[in-house]
């Protein structure tokens, strides 16, 4: 019975995509022939539940059941881009050094952490670092340890500029980062500051970077980085 069933749906759809009936529920031509596989699949699986008899209350339930799960598989697949999005705003809330990247606008969004501060989340040469945002560091600055993960040679660097840290005063020297990427933002031969030992306790993500996107933008909760 089920099989038929099957059949019938899938004949219902082709003509839905032939007439383009999808449309009345937010699906595109295309989008509702890759919906039809995933519904005769459901369809066939259900009948596994009924294949031994049943009270008619039972078969109903079931039924209603089936048809909610068929009911979310399609709205679900047909509002995957806001699902994710959602999901990815919620995920950098609960991560706040993670980027929550918006393709189609170039934006990436940071959310304010419970120390106050944005964490960044970054690529530098293909490494993971944890950067803190401050437009009030003229330069980019990775901490000694930071550097050597990033892949510097840091035995070959004179720390002779002076800085001054939230630890004091300290000395740095000056490099060029071959690579960064944070949240998709990729950046080339960026200057930055290495500091020597003890001098700074996290990296700073600050003006060479910054100043190379087309906007950055800090409200109550949230910084945004646009390419």
């Amino acid at each position: 019975m089920f099989v038929g069933i099957a059949l019938l749906v899938a004949a219902g759809l082709a003509l839905a995509i032939n007439a383009d009936l999808g449309s009345l529920v937010g699906l595109t031509q295309q989008q509702t022939a890759h919906v039809l596989p995933l519904l005769l699949v459901l369809i066939l699986v259900a009948g596994g539940a009924f294949a031994r008899r049943r009270p008619a209350s039972e078969l109903i339930s079931a039924l209603v059941l089936w048809v909610g799960i068929f009911a979310l598989a399609i709205t679900g697949y047909a509002y995957r881009t806001e699902i994710m999005s959602v999901a990815s705003r919620v995920y950098g809330e609960l991560s706040p050094g993670q980027p929550v990247v918006d393709k189609s606008s170039g934006r990436v969004t940071f959310h304010r952490g419970l120390s106050g501060h944005f964490d960044v989340s970054a690529q530098i040469n293909g490494k993971t670092i944890p950067m803190i945002f401050d437009t009030g560091a003229s330069a980019m600055v990775l901490n000694l340890a930071d550097a050597k993960k990033a892949g510097i040679d840091t035995a070959r660097l004179r720390f002779d500029t002076p800085v001054s840290t939230a630890n004091g005063l300290g000395r740095a020297a000056i490099v060029s980062i071959d690579r960064i990427d944070v949240g998709g933002i990729i950046r080339k031969g960026i200057r930055a500051y290495v500091t020597d030992t003890g001098a700074l306790d996290t990296s700073l993500l600050g003006m060479t970077f910054l100043e190379t996107l087309s906007r950055y933008a800090v409200t109550k909760d949230s910084l945004e980085l646009s390419n």
